[in-house]
């Protein structure tokens, strides 16, 4: 029982402050915390194309992550 626990905070650890935690996986938060991109704000200084190119961003991660922005109204930059 205790492996398994173990596992679950492996994967979980803190990563820049919890930005984007619960929205997007792992590998594609690391790759914006890659960029020092930490917050909405930052984010929008992106267009969705550039985002795309990073590591663990495909259509899923990238549809989640636009629903989150337009819940804090804010978008991508135009390309």
């Amino acid at each position: 029982m205790s492996k398994s626990l173990n596992s679950i905070y492996a994967v979980n650890y803190d990563l820049t402050e919890g930005f984007l935690q619960g929205v997007i996986a792992i590998p594609a938060r690391r790759a914006l915390e890659k960029e020092k991109i930490d917050s909405l704000e930052k984010l929008s200084d992106y267009s969705e194309k550039e985002i795309m190119q990073m590591h663990g961003f495909g259509k899923n991660t990238m549809m989640k992550l636009k629903n989150y922005m337009k819940e804090n109204q804010v978008c991508f930059k135009e390309a």
